[in-house]
């Protein structure tokens, strides 16, 4: 397998701009599926667990299930469409993904459930990376990149309050099954219309990196598995030590692998360029920092406030909405302000919206308490994460977009994974672990754990100003 990008892989500068949309639409779609994919169940579980008798501990996996298996392939599966056709890998994700979905909608038992989020999160895997990659080859101009990119990622962060609305909205009006098949007709309609829209790339012989495979697969694999274990039974677990320190293991060799292979799955060029690397890291700790906020604030409008699933889903909106809002904002302000002072602003309003929800009380109000922190955290992950997607996508080289994209999903997930467990635990130490929590601490252990999330974002804006000022990514 040679580095060098057949004919079709190139930028394809006099593509109409007709044909260039639907292009957009259609992967956009499919990203915000399968992230719509890890939290629609969410506000579903009391349903499913009756529906199909999960134990209490057993039902964590339902939504686990998808983010481990997700996470951990992501890598592999943006190596594996630069090796052996992005658009040939994209398709086959998309079709897996919507058989499991349809299966995960027609299962009769927990086990087949859980199955089916497994396979779910293979294709995603396959999937995500590529059509992320597909964006950058088929918008080759910096000013239809940069809008491509943000609205790409804009679309794809509303995924996760989206999807608490569409569980919701499904879970009262229909079923939770209904979340699963709603993926089917779309999951059909892209993999019909990717090869009359996207045009195919000449095969090549490809060797895939095995040695990295295996390691960083592995690697990713114990950590996210330790770390989802260690907000479940705390950090002094054993088999949380184990997997964690089994994950730090592979991921050093892996790293090790890397610096050695000649097609590696994942170049550690992707990381010479600054801006990329400061990126990356602003894209973890700004996960870490959010997930807290889905997380918590279930809990919040169900246990405290007492509301049902369909309003808890639709009390995300505002957000939602202030995703749309910067999306349209950043294509337009990243040649004026760069992306160093785009990130700067997008940490800053979440550090102050984690900062308002640390305000929370039992007598709080969603108007008094919650709906400016929502818009403040909505615009923060718009302008932060569609900022970062034109920061390390825009540079990097054509033959490395799907590492590159699938390193950038990774640390999404794994920086979920890392942000949940640290704050699930400083929850646990705010509130002495009790069994029974009332509303009152509750609330308090919450307001520390928005704290914590507050700190992850103003370490964000510290990485953010070691952006060198530059007008745009690409210039």
């Amino acid at each position: 397998m040679t580095d060098q990008l057949s004919a079709a892989d190139l930028p394809r500068t006099s593509e109409p701009t007709f044909r260039r949309i639907p292009v957009l639409l259609m992967l956009v779609t499919c990203q915000l599926m399968l992230v719509i994919d890890a939290t629609v169940l969410n506000v579903a579980l009391p349903h499913i667990q009756i529906d199909l008798g999960f134990t209490s501990t057993g039902l964590s996996w339902v939504v686990n299930a998808y983010i481990l298996v997700f996470g951990c392939l992501l890598l592999l599966g943006g190596r594996a469409g630069d090796l052996f056709g992005r658009r040939r890998v994209f398709v086959a994700g998309v079709a897996v993904f919507t058989c499991a979905s349809l299966a995960a909608g027609l299962v009769d038992s927990a086990a087949a459930l859980v199955i089916a989020r497994v396979v779910q999160a293979i294709g995603a895997a396959a999937a995500g990376p590529n059509a992320l990659a597909l964006i950058t080859t088929t918008f080759t101009k910096e000013e239809d990149r940069h809008w491509s990119l943000a609205w790409f990622s804009a679309i794809a962060s509303g995924g996760f309050p989206i999807g608490l609305i569409v569980g919701g909205l499904f879970t009262d009006w229909l079923s939770w099954r209904a979340a699963m098949f709603i993926n089917v007709p779309i999951g059909l309609a892209i993999a019909l219309l990717t090869p009359r829209l996207v045009p195919a790339p000449t095969r090549h012989a490809a060797r895939l990196d095995l040695p990295g495979a295996i390691t960083a697969t592995g690697g990713v694999a114990a950590l996210i598995f330790g770390l989802l274990r260690a907000a479940e039974r705390g950090w002094s677990d054993g088999p949380t030590i184990a997997a964690l320190g089994i994950g730090l293991v592979l991921v050093a060799a892996f790293l090790a692998i890397e610096s050695r292979t000649g097609q590696p799955l994942m170049p550690l060029r992707v990381f010479a360029d600054r801006d990329r690397a400061a990126a990356y890291v602003i894209t973890f700790l700004m996960a870490m920092a959010m997930i807290s906020t889905f997380f918590f604030l279930t809990q919040f409008l169900q246990n405290v406030l007492g509301w049902n699933a369909l309003v808890t889903g639709f009390a995300f909106l505002p957000m939602a909405l202030g995703l749309v809002v910067t999306s349209r904002l950043t294509a337009r302000l990243l040649p004026r302000l760069g992306t160093k002072w785009l990130m700067v602003i997008g940490a800053s309003l979440i550090a102050v919206g984690m900062v308002c929800l640390t305000q929370l009380s039992t007598d709080s109000g969603y108007l008094s308490g919650l709906l400016v922190p929502m818009l403040l955290l909505g615009m923060g992950i718009g302008f932060t994460f569609a900022t970062a997607n034109v920061a390390i996508m825009s540079t990097v080289e054509a033959q490395d977009a799907g590492a590159a994209g699938g390193v950038l999903q990774t640390m999404q997930e794994v920086g979920s994974s890392v942000g949940l467990a640290v704050l699930i635990t400083v929850f646990g130490f705010a509130t002495g672990h009790a069994r029974v929590l009332p509303h009152g601490l509750l609330v308090d252990g919450m307001a520390v754990a928005f704290a914590g999330a507050a700190v992850f974002a103003a370490c964000g804006i510290a990485a953010a100003f070691g952006i060198r000022h530059r007008q745009s990514a690409d210039t």
